[in-house]
């Protein structure tokens, strides 16, 4: 069994919340997976390890609260939060409307703001606690087509980063996972705006082609256990790393992006998805 093993997890009803939950559970935790639409009860025989469903909006502060509020009650702590829920909406810039660029904003940004809030008095309270924020290389690499995505995961990115240099006087540890292409759910849930499916946009044909090869590598990419596992490492670690990339590729393809010039990483990108 886990030593510190309350956790609450975001987005746990699909894809990557999924199987972490699942690997969690199987490691022993007991896993509060927020959603939206209430993912299935499991307990792991062996690890006596649970996954306990959580209604949970992460838009919407007072269900976030009162899921929080529910943990507390119940377990009397919360050692571990994944901030996991998101969404993805496509579109070039001037296609996507202020309102669906805040939908954008309001679940992968605001969304782990929301959590935030309500889980840091615990956690300061403690004196201790893990957070992991899902981030994406969307949030280093500019994706065209995808530029409110990117910006949302830059956005928790930084807030993770900043997070960890206030909460560290109270003993609570910050980590920001940024994924590569994983092949789950979020490829066919993904949305676009509403004026990139018009035949009058000026954008609709690079567009297109543009989503369909990120569709291609997401559905060809990383397993989403193996970013699980990656996650599970880093609760275990006495210290936690700041930001972790899951996968030897997009590793390596982080190390560049931080050595060659700008310029030449926006022709790079510009050539994969045209």
């Amino acid at each position: 069994m886990a030593t510190n093993n309350i956790v609450l997890l975001t987005g746990g009803s699909a894809g990557l919340g999924k199987a972490t939950a699942e690997l969690l559970m199987k490691s022993g935790y007991i896993v509060y997976s927020g959603s939206r639409r209430l993912s299935d009860p499991h307990t792991d025989a062996l690890s006596k390890g649970e996954i306990i469903p959580l209604q949970m909006d992460v838009t919407d502060a007072k269900s976030v609260q009162s899921g929080v509020d529910r943990i507390v009650a119940e377990r009397g702590r919360i050692d571990v939060v994944i901030c996991n829920a998101g969404n993805g909406i496509a579109g070039s810039i001037e296609d996507t409307a202020e309102e669906e660029a805040r939908f954008q904003m309001e679940t992968n940004f605001f969304g782990t703001v929301n959590v935030l809030h309500a889980v840091l008095p615990v956690l300061r309270s403690q004196g201790e606690g893990k957070i992991i924020t899902t981030s994406s290389v969307a949030g280093f690499i500019p994706i065209p087509y995808q530029g409110y995505y990117s910006a949302s995961k830059a956005a928790v990115k930084i807030l993770t980063q900043t997070l960890a240099i206030e909460m560290k006087q109270f003993g609570v540890q910050c980590c920001c996972v940024l994924p590569g292409d994983a092949k789950t759910d979020f490829t066919a849930a993904r949305r676009f705006t509403a004026a990139a499916q018009s035949p009058q946009s000026a954008y609709t044909e690079r567009m297109k082609k543009a989503v369909d090869t990120m569709a291609h590598d997401e559905q060809n990419g990383m397993e989403p256990v193996e970013i699980s596992r990656a996650i599970l490492k880093q609760i275990k670690k006495k210290k936690m790393s700041l930001v972790v990339v899951p996968g030897i590729s997009y590793k390596l393809i982080s190390f560049i992006f931080r050595l060659v010039p700008n310029r030449f990483l926006l022709f790079v990108v510009d050539k994969l998805y045209s």
